[in-house]
């Protein structure tokens, strides 16, 4: 846990800025997660890997309109698992909630993805009905779990030398609050690289053969410098959110500060077989000094990362059994 003076960890359950629920199929495993915010969010992005699956992210860029965004989806399903927004948005307009046009309500909706499709059923991805299943949870509630859960079930990490090699991952959270300040993380770790704690030990990855040792993913990319297609499936999304007040601009800024707690815990990262994406979300009024509340930002997400592999743990029995 990181431990900076006067900031105390707290449970994004007890924080009414914003709700977060989830779907999970667990026969398939794939899932949906929902980040609702009730007074609607300022959001900026920040997309560091080389192959994103995402939904309207152009609305988080400095230059599109001020317009406060109700959701972010984060699912698996790879492209996919896109439609899951279609069922987020017809949940929100149903519960007149969205940005009235003067015709129609139109929810504003952001998303992106992870490709799980090797893990578990290959040809069951998130779709409508499972984001509207989501979205229906979030209206009502904040749920703490984390693990392989929502966009977290299929999630897998070290896999340069094919899914079978690599470990489970999963979904995580942290918040931490300084008097009404707040910041939260919320990440879904699904890698090519190795995972690593906050404090720089590995705690996923790369197995050997036999799976009774780590090897180290950085040695196994740099073996072979020959041009290659490394497609293994991966991608790591997550949203860092916040009461301070930012403007688009700053908050992708923030996004972008946050992105040190990738590099920091996951290895190799950011490459082209990588989707890496960071949401930043600002629901408040309370002035912050950007660059305080961005170094921050870091190392809360860094602790999320190592909650999303800890709380996901399982046997490489069971892991084994749905990798492909």
């Amino acid at each position: 846990m990181i431990n900076l003076k006067d900031f105390i960890s707290c449970s994004i359950k007890d924080i009414k800025d914003f709700n977060v629920a989830h779907h999970t199929d667990n026969d398939a495993k794939t899932g949906v997660t929902v980040i609702y915010f009730p007074e609607g969010a300022l959001v900026g992005c920040d997309i560091s890997g080389g192959g994103p699956a995402s939904r309207e992210t152009p609305l988080t860029l400095p230059l599109t309109a001020d317009a406060r965004i109700n959701a972010i989806v984060l699912a698996g399903g790879s492209a996919y698992g896109l439609a899951a927004s279609d069922g987020v948005m017809r949940c929100l307009e149903e519960n007149k909630i969205g940005y009235d046009t003067g015709y129609s309500l139109v929810p504003l909706v952001c998303q992106s993805d992870i490709f799980d499709l090797n893990y578990g059923k290959s040809n069951v991805r998130p779709d409508s009905t499972m984001g509207y299943a989501a979205c229906a949870s979030a209206l009502k509630g904040t749920s703490d779990l984390q693990g392989n859960i929502g966009c977290g079930c299929g999630a897998t990490v070290g896999k340069i030398r094919g899914t079978a090699r690599g470990d489970k991952s999963g979904f995580g959270i942290y918040a931490v609050k300084k008097g009404d300040f707040f910041i939260a993380a919320l990440v879904c770790v699904n890698a090519l690289g190795d995972i690593y704690s906050p404090q720089n030990q590995m705690i996923a990855g790369l197995h050997s053969q036999d799976r009774k040792s780590f090897e180290d993913s950085v040695q196994a990319l740099c073996e072979n410098l020959t041009p290659r297609d490394m497609f293994t499936g991966n991608t790591t999304i997550g949203a860092v959110i916040t009461n301070a007040k930012f403007s688009k601009a700053e908050l992708s800024k923030l996004a972008s500060m946050t992105r040190s707690a990738y590099s920091r815990c996951i290895s190799p990262v950011a490459t082209m077989a990588d989707g890496d994406t960071i949401y930043a979300a600002s629901t408040g009024t309370i002035k912050a000094d950007i660059n305080s509340v961005g170094t921050l930002a870091a190392e809360v997400m860094a602790q999320a990362i190592e909650n999303a592999v800890t709380s996901s743990k399982i046997t490489d029995e069971e892991f084994l059994k749905f990798s492909h």
